[in-house]
């Protein structure tokens, strides 16, 4: 696994699955690769720029990935085994539910990071299960990132995908109130 991954995602060593934890961190790798802001961009850039108040990409990124296993740890707790979560799936889901967005963010020739041209065509769910697809992500993974943000309000998600939908706007939601 590339250092520079790990380091900005350590919750990668919560994927028990080898492979899955590999794929997870490649695609992530590549998006890199691809994209034109550095690991070092992603701790500064917001996370959104539809609110003028907010925390840097990977703080949101990481507080997603950490109330999802929070929130499923607890529903086992309570819940048992009458409601299946697959934690390795939703990890790696809520991991890379926003990799589409090193694809669909940019800095204009002032600096400011601003949404791409491809962005404008292809919002970050459908970049996302793009990457992921290239390196053979299981479809549970791909339909969380792309059932996660208002694209999938029309579809039918899984526990897992419900679970990543929900931490991903509470995490997001209360910065729109505060500007």
């Amino acid at each position: 696994m590339n250092a520079t991954v790990h380091k900005l995602w350590p919750e990668l060593d919560w994927i028990e699955d080898d492979g899955l934890r590999e794929k997870t961190a490649s695609v992530w790798e590549y998006a890199l690769e691809q994209s034109p802001l550095s690991a070092e961009d992603l701790e500064k850039i917001p996370f959104t720029l539809l609110t003028k108040k907010a925390v840097s990409f990977m703080a949101h990124k990481r507080s997603v990935v950490h109330v999802c296993r929070d929130s499923a740890l607890i529903m086992r707790k309570f819940y048992g085994d009458v409601l299946p979560i697959d934690m390795d799936v939703l990890v790696a889901g809520a991991i890379l539910i926003d990799v589409g967005k090193l694809l669909e963010y940019e800095r204009d020739s002032t600096g400011k990071i601003v949404q791409s041209e491809y962005g404008k065509l292809l919002r970050h769910p459908f970049s996302g299960v793009g990457l992921a697809m290239r390196f053979d992500l299981p479809a549970r993974v791909c339909h969380m990132i792309a059932m996660h943000a208002k694209e999938g309000d029309a579809g039918q998600r899984t526990i897992e995908g419900l679970i990543v939908h929900h931490a991903d706007f509470m995490t997001f939601e209360p910065f729109k109130l505060i500007g």
